[in-house]
């Protein structure tokens, strides 16, 4: 994934300047981070992968919340990692970053929390969402509100979101200090102008970094390539590809849908390495759908750029939002 300059993050309505300074300031810990990549394969794509097999962590998955994290756009960060993070500490951080938003909120800052609610902050653990015993525990936030003017038996509504996750992170965890938890990946569901002042008390009591990501072409059809190559029994949706043409005055997109079984059979075709994929083969999947394409349309996609990808799993964008599929009980 490639890193997308934290200015054009802010949000464009009433976030003060010194909320914009948390997302254009570098942490002191940057420093080290830019070692730490030095010397390891992050943010690159490698040229094959293993497909991952069950793992008996996902025993401890909360079933309820893995299915509130579907059918979400989420918008993708990077993050630095976090001083003195405590697990144990999950209740007192609801109530300091509560505190914190209700603070601001009263000095009349663009915090989307609505006229009439009051709310509250919950920091859970995400059972089960790791990769391997060492990963850290991911862990979700949610800001949740209700009606002051509803009654007392009404739900709450969930307004904002975020989820902290690492994932077969071992060649990051070998360079980080025993102080700091490492959770490089950031997920945000909701207002970006909470996302800024969520990730400003984070910054000031961790001190850590957010930098907003984007997805590449190249990570795209990757991405593309291994949601079709998973063994569904029932399919629900089309394989679908956009390509951006880019023209004057205004840019012209190509969609591309291919249906589900076709796809898979094609895959199938080109796929020779059972334990993994590699990028030979992911190249090869493209360019014979762009023949395809080219063949019936005499339209040439490889001068094109591709921008999004969706598949009965899950979908991806190249300005970092994703999109998590849920599937029904007969496709799983």
């Amino acid at each position: 994934m490639d890193s997308l300059n934290v200015p054009e993050f802010t949000p464009k309505h009433g976030v003060p300047p010194r909320l914009k300074d948390y997302f254009t300031g570098a942490s002191p810990f940057q420093k080290q981070l830019a070692s730490v990549r030095k010397q390891t394969q992050f943010g690159q794509t490698p040229s094959r992968r293993k497909i991952p097999q069950c793992s008996p962590l996902q025993e401890n998955v909360d079933p309820q919340k893995i299915a509130f994290l579907l059918n979400k756009q989420w918008t993708l960060y990077s993050l630095t990692p976090m001083y003195k993070f405590s697990y144990t500490n999950l209740k007192k951080y609801s109530t300091l970053l509560k505190a914190f938003v209700a603070a601001e909120k009263q000095k009349g800052l663009a915090v989307d929390m609505g006229e009439d609610f009051k709310f509250k902050v919950i920091f859970s653990i995400l059972s089960g969402m790791k990769g391997t015993h060492r990963d850290p525990a991911a862990f979700l936030v949610q800001v949740v509100s209700k009606s002051q003017l509803s009654s007392n038996n009404s739900e709450d509504k969930v307004i904002w979101t975020g989820w902290f996750c690492c994932v077969h992170g071992d060649s990051l965890l070998e360079n980080v200090p025993d102080d700091f938890t490492c959770l490089p990946l950031f997920l945000a569901n909701g207002a970006e102008s909470n996302t800024a002042l969520i990730g400003t008390w984070f910054q000031k009591t961790f001190d850590c970094r957010f930098t907003r990501l984007t997805i590449s072409a190249f990570n795209l059809s990757w991405m593309a390539a291994m949601w079709t190559s998973c063994n569904l029994e029932h399919y629900r949706a089309a394989t679908e590809l956009l390509w951006s043409v880019p023209c004057s005055p205004q840019s012209l997109d190509i969609s591309y849908a291919i249906n589900p079984e076709d796809a898979k059979a094609l895959w199938d075709s080109v796929h020779q390495t059972p334990e993994e994929i590699t990028q030979e083969e992911v190249d090869l999947f493209i360019d014979c759908l762009c023949s395809h394409f080219h063949r019936h349309f005499k339209i040439n996609l490889s001068a094109t750029r591709l921008v999004c990808v969706s598949t009965s799993v899950a979908s991806a964008h190249t300005d970092g939002k994703i999109k998590m599929r849920k599937l029904r009980q007969t496709e799983v």
